[in-house]
C-alpha cells in the first residue's frame, strides 16, 4: 500500500537524480576552489621556504 500518492513511481527515480546533482554541485565547487589560484601571501610563503632549504641537489643523497 503506498501511503503518499503524491510520489507515484517518481520516488524509485529521485536517489539517481539526487546523486547527479549532488555530483555535480560538488564538481562545480572544487572547479571553483582549483580555478582561484594560490594566494600571493601562500605563493611568497612557499618561495621563502624554497630559498631558505637551498637547491635539493646539493644535500645528501
Amino acid at each position: 500500500m503506498n501511503d503518499n500518492p503524491d510520489k507515484g513511481d517518481s520516488s524509485k527515480e529521485a536517489p539517481d537524480n539526487l546523486a547527479e546533482q549532488i555530483d555535480k554541485n560538488l564538481k562545480r565547487v572544487y572547479q571553483e576552489v582549483l580555478d582561484e589560484g594560490i594566494p600571493d601571501r601562500f605563493a611568497e610563503l612557499l618561495a621563502r621556504l624554497k630559498d631558505k632549504s637551498g637547491d635539493p641537489s646539493d644535500g645528501p643523497s
